[in-house]
């Protein structure tokens, strides 16, 4: 079970938000790339980026940060990024620099064609990001509900190529809950391709209880709020899983 670190870039700076609302930002660090080097000294494999102006731009607007974050450690873990990803020259620019895999989302479900030439063009690169409410898939940076169920788009994404799913329950994110375990292990079950959850991690039992189910095929979880306000170490959080996943 890999535990991701997560890095939610707003205006240059490290925040956290709450059920994905911007004006409930929190800043964690005015340096990204330098937190991006503590995670992975801190023993993270791998690292998730999210460009939240970009992703209610429909745009790339921290393109500097990221651009800096992949310079600091890009030769050494796998990054992943998702926000505002809209085009394929986008995709190339940011695979140019050292990302490893682009996250599409929103664009996924409005346009599942460019997903589809993602997939063509960039194999085993993109991933495709479901954000659900009560398991209806949401776009727009969260801020509106689509008609879509979540495992129905994850088939149809999962022919098109993608190289695994990130499922985040939008009513958990940020707010120190609980991983929402059900709803992940039904979308994991349905699916032959990786699942990552995301939303909700806030202590070592919800690792035991991600460990637990991983058979399922969940391969990963990411971690914002919880490392960065000392609700889990993270270092003793992945000890953990890498033991219970031995």
């Amino acid at each position: 079970m890999l535990l991701i670190p997560a890095i939610d870039l707003k205006e240059g700076q490290c925040v956290r938000l709450k059920q994905g609302l911007m004006h409930e930002a929190t800043v964690f660090s005015d340096d990204p790339a330098q937190m991006a080097a503590h995670w992975h000294t801190q023993g993270a494999r791998r690292l998730h980026l999210v460009d939240l102006d970009g992703a209610f731009a429909g745009k790339p607007k921290n393109f500097g940060a990221i651009k800096a974050i992949l310079a600091a450690v890009a030769d050494d873990i796998p990054v992943q990024l998702g926000g505002g990803i809209r085009d394929l020259d986008t995709i190339e620019k940011y695979l140019d620099l050292g990302l490893q895999y682009v996250i599409i989302g929103t664009a996924a479900v409005k346009n599942p064609q460019f997903l589809h030439d993602a997939c063509d063009a960039f194999p085993g690169q993109v991933i495709v990001g479901l954000d659900a409410k009560d398991g209806q898939v949401a776009t727009d940076g969260w801020a509106k509900v689509s008609k879509y169920q979540v495992i129905d788009l994850a088939k149809r994404f999962e022919d098109y190529g993608v190289s695994s799913v990130i499922y985040t329950d939008i009513g958990r994110d940020g707010m120190m809950s609980g991983v929402n375990i059900e709803a992940t292990v039904a979308l994991a079950e349905s699916l032959t391709i990786p699942v990552i959850a995301s939303g909700g991690l806030t202590n070592l039992d919800d690792v035991r209880a991600l460990c637990a189910v991983q058979e399922s095929g969940i391969v990963g979880a990411i971690t914002g709020r919880a490392i960065y306000e000392g609700s889990i170490d993270f270092q003793a959080a992945q000890a953990l899983a890498d033991t219970l996943s031995a």
